[in-house]
Formats: C-alpha cells, structure tokens, sequence
C-alpha cells in the first residue's frame, strides 16, 4: 500500500469523526517498530494517529508510542 493511498484514507476517516474542529496542516507515514502508523498534525500538535493493520485497515488509536508523535 502506498503512502498516498495511506494518507488520504486517514483524512477521510479523520474528517468522518472530527466534528470539523481542527484541519490537518502536516500528514505523514511513520514506520515504528515494524508497524506503519499515519499521523495527522498541525501547529497546535498531534491531531491523530492510526496504525495501519496486517489486512491495511486502518485503527484510530488513543495511545502512541512517542517515537511515531510527540504529545503537543
């Protein structure tokens, strides 16, 4: 799966889900610990982060590892 592909389901999932308050500036692929994860930012922080399962779901998470997003 490309990082395009990736990224541009993120959005979608994220702006199903995100009442329209904040909008994604930054979108980026991250591979931690064998497991790809696509963070969603902007300049207030770590908007939201999912991890990309085996099957290419994609899982919102609540908790990220500090490598793949710094906590604004």
């Amino acid at each position: 799966m490309d990082a395009a592909g990736l990224t541009r389901r993120a959005l979608a999932a994220y702006y199903q889900r995100a009442n329209g308050t904040e909008t994604p500036a930054d979108t980026r692929v991250v591979e931690h610990e064998a497991r790809l994860y696509v963070v969603l930012s902007n300049v207030t922080g770590t908007l939201a982060v999912y991890r990309v399962r085996g099957s290419g779901a994609l899982r919102r998470m609540r908790r990220w590892p500090a490598e793949v997003a710094p906590r604004a």
